[in-house]
């Protein structure tokens, strides 16, 4: 079971929180413990400084993923982490990239999700696995390949606090 909490920290054409959570399930079914994790919708300031403190880059990045690090000795409960995402830098690169808002906000949530499970895209071997892996839930829901028109590109800009 996946306890999602939810924190709206920005305007926009943000996604349902059942959709969220329908994007969450699917990409953690593999998991069969329960899950705990917060989903946080940011505007472009709140997106910039997160990831200026983390990644010492100063700009808004679409989402940023924040696994928990507690050992379950200190926590009684199945906390698999944090994803921060920009509302307006999704709305943004959906646009530019002629993406349908709605299946760029499911590969974003899925990604950010396996990246709290530990999927990566550091190397070439990592991430053909991980984009394999969303290939394929994203067909599930009937969305096309993201990564068709990105040949050039191993993966989104999704990232984690400890890459780089």
């Amino acid at each position: 079971m996946l306890e999602l909490d939810l924190q709206l920290a920005s305007q926009g054409n943000a996604p349902s929180e059942a959709q969220l959570r329908q994007w969450c399930e699917l990409a953690l079914r593999q998991r069969t413990a329960d899950s705990e994790m917060t989903i946080r919708l940011v505007d472009e300031a709140e997106g910039r400084e997160l990831n200026h403190t983390w990644r010492q880059k100063d700009y808004a990045t679409n989402v940023l993923s924040f696994p928990a690090d507690v050992p379950d000795e200190f926590l009684d409960i199945p906390l698999l982490g944090d994803l921060v995402i920009c509302v307006a830098v999704v709305e943004r690169e959906a646009a530019e990239q002629g993406k349908a808002l709605d299946a760029h906000w499911a590969h974003l949530v899925i990604h950010g999700c396996l990246h709290l499970l530990g999927y990566d895209h550091i190397d070439d071997e990592e991430a053909e696995e991980m984009e394999a892996l969303e290939r394929t839930l994203l067909a599930e829901l009937g969305h096309p390949d993201p990564y068709a028109d990105d040949e050039n590109e191993l993966s989104p800009t999704v990232t984690t606090k400890d890459s780089e």
